[in-house]
C-alpha cells in the first residue's frame, strides 16, 4: 500500500517553472528595503560608487530570479529588472509619504526611525509596493510570494494587484485583508481587523471587480467589513468599528454600529 502511494507521488507532473525559494525572493526585497532605509541595515555604503554597485547587484539578482523562475527569458528578465530599478526613486518617494502618514497619525510614534524599524504596517506596505510594481510588469507568482511573506510576518494580507494611493496608514494591522480589485485613495487609514473583501468567492468571478473602492481621507476602524465591487466609500468618511457594509456610502459620512450591551450587576 505504501509503495503504491510513493509511486503516485513519483508520477505527479513536475512543475515546468523552477521558481526560486520564497526565502530567496523575500530576501531580495528586504535588501531593496535596506537600500532605501539603512535604518534596517548593518551594511554601510560610503559612496555613490558603492551605492551604484550595490544597486547593480540587486538588479542582477532580480533578473536572475525572473529568469530562473521561467517568468521571462534572460533578456526580458534583465529588461524588467532594469525598469524596476528605474522606478526606485518613485517607490522611495511614495514610501516616504506612508512613513509620514503613520508618524503623523499615531501619537505613540516617537520618530520616523521607529516607524521604519518597528511598525508592522510599514513593513507590509513596503512589500506590497514592491510587489505591485512587479505585478504591473505581468510577473507571475513573485508578487504574491512577496505579499504573502509580509502576511506571514505581520498578519496583514494585501493582494499585490490592489491599487493604493499615497500617505497610506495601517495602524496595528493584524487581521487586515485588502482584496485583489480594491482601489484605495490617498490619506486612508485602516485599523486592525478591517476586511475590504468580495461578496462572493465563486471561481467564475476571477477577473471581475469584486472588492470595494475607498476614496481619499477615509478612516476605517477596527473590525469593519466592507464588501463588494460596486461598494464605494466616499471621501472624507469615517467607518466605525465592527460596521458591516455591502453598499456605497456618500462622501463626508459617518457610519457606526450600535451594539446592545447589557451589564448585569452580581449581588454578593
Amino acid at each position: 500500500m505504501i509503495d503504491d502511494f510513493y509511486k503516485e507521488l513519483l508520477t505527479k507532473p513536475r512543475a515546468k517553472q523552477v521558481v526560486p525559494s520564497n526565502d530567496k525572493i523575500a530576501g531580495w526585497a528586504l535588501k531593496v528595503i535596506y537600500l532605501l532605509y539603512p535604518e534596517h541595515s548593518t551594511v554601510a555604503l560610503e559612496s555613490i560608487t558603492d551605492l551604484k554597485q550595490h544597486v547593480a547587484e540587486l538588479r542582477n539578482e532580480l533578473a536572475n530570479i525572473l529568469s530562473t523562475g521561467a517568468h521571462a527569458d534572460a533578456v526580458t528578465g534583465h529588461d524588467i529588472a532594469a525598469e524596476f530599478f528605474e522606478q526606485l526613486p518613485s517607490l522611495y518617494a511614495t514610501l516616504n509619504t506612508d512613513i509620514q502618514a503613520i508618524y503623523d497619525g499615531d501619537p505613540a510614534a516617537q520618530s520616523e526611525f521607529e516607524v521604519i524599524r518597528t511598525y508592522p504596517g510599514f513593513y507590509a506596505i513596503c512589500f506590497y509596493r514592491i510587489a505591485h510594481i512587479l505585478y504591473n510588469f505581468n510577473v507571475a507568482f513573485i508578487p504574491r510570494i512577496l505579499t504573502e511573506h509580509a502576511h506571514s510576518k505581520t498578519g496583514i494580507d494585501i493582494h499585490p494587484a490592489a491599487k493604493i494611493g499615497e500617505y497610506f496608514h495601517i495602524d496595528h494591522g493584524t487581521g487586515i485583508v485588502i482584496g485583489e480589485t480594491c482601489v484605495i485613495g490617498n490619506y486612508v487609514k485602516l485599523y486592525q481587523g478591517v476586511t475590504l473583501g468580495a461578496l462572493s468567492v465563486r471561481k467564475g468571478l476571477s477577473g471581475v471587480k469584486r472588492h470595494p473602492d475607498v476614496e481619499d481621507r477615509v478612516i476605517i476602524y477596527s473590525g469593519a467589513t466592507i464588501l463588494g465591487g460596486n461598494t464605494v466609500i466616499g471621501h472624507d468618511s469615517i467607518i466605525g468599528g465592527n460596521v458591516w457594509l455591502t453598499s456605497s456610502v456618500a462622501p463626508y459620512s459617518t457610519v457606526y454600529h450600535i451594539p446592545k450591551i447589557t451589564i448585569q450587576k452580581v449581588t454578593q
